[in-house]
């Protein structure tokens, strides 16, 4: 899976919604960088996803039309990258999810994700130390109106 890359969400999270089709493509990018038209498309049909090679190419020229994906210009084919991190799309969404079901508040999605999930000891250990952060009191000093 690739890292977050610099100028990756340096602008805000686009609006426009990602269909289904779009976000396998969008997951391409993700996982595997820069690429063609027909890397992208090639790693797709690895992924048992038989798409037209113009079809992948609509799809990278609408994401890049929302905001999504990058078109780097310059040799003999476009190469496209991912201009939101697959971490930022999935805050957006997990927001939207919590205005639309919760009334903005968050709590009730985290314990819905949570509950009746298996964890590993590892994230188990890196959910107490969020929840420890979340209880410092240098935390709520830093936020506006805390004391």
């Amino acid at each position: 899976m690739a890292t977050e890359r610099e100028g990756v969400d340096a602008v805000d999270t686009p609006q426009t919604p990602v269909g289904g089709a779009e976000l396998e493509v969008l997951k391409v990018l993700w996982e595997h960088g820069p690429g063609t038209v027909r890397e992208v498309n090639t790693r797709l049909t690895q992924q048992g996803r038989a798409w037209a090679y113009t079809t992948v190419q609509t799809m990278l020229l609408r994401l890049e039309a929302k905001g999504y994906v990058r078109c780097i210009k310059g040799g003999p084919a476009h190469v496209f990258e991912s201009a939101v991190s697959r971490d930022r799309l999935l805050s957006q969404r997990l927001r939207d999810l919590a205005d639309q079901f919760c009334d903005g508040t968050a709590s009730p999605l985290v314990l819905a994700l949570v509950e009746g999930t298996r964890f590993s000891s590892e994230e188990i250990q890196q959910l107490r130390l969020l929840l420890d952060q979340l209880e410092s009191p240098e935390r709520d000093k830093k936020r506006p109106g805390k004391r």
